[in-house]
């Protein structure tokens, strides 16, 4: 017997689930929407920029920055702004940059091993 393949297991929902942060002896709950696939790739290319001798850099501050400002939908310091991030102290910062997925993480799955589950050589 094989059971339906359920799709809703792989999408994120536009769920906010709340967060607990603790800075020193300070902590205060924050409201995190998910990060999908699509928009963690459209952040990274947008944080990739290109020389004219096609050359790459990745502005990981941009990236966390961005992150941030999409993720955090409630806050007790209100919109979570540019100007915002770049006046936090780096405890914050370092605190809140937890929230924020790997830019370059490894797939959990290797291509050797989708092969292998679906019979390619």
């Amino acid at each position: 017997m094989t059971s339906q393949w359920d799709a809703s297991k792989y999408l994120t929902t536009s769920n906010v689930k709340e967060m607990k942060l603790k800075i020193g002896n300070d902590e205060f709950a924050v409201k995190v929407r998910n990060l999908s696939w699509s928009k963690k790739n459209q952040l990274v290319s947008q944080c990739i920029k290109w020389d004219s001798s096609g050359n790459t850099s990745f502005d990981g501050d941009s990236y966390v920055k961005e992150c941030l400002k999409y993720m955090i939908v409630e806050a007790p310091w209100g919109p979570t702004t540019e100007v915002f991030l770049t006046q936090i102290s780096s405890e914050f910062g370092a605190a809140l940059e937890a929230l924020v997925p790997k830019a370059f993480s490894q797939s959990q799955i290797s291509v050797e091993e989708i092969k292998k589950d679906f019979g390619a050589s």
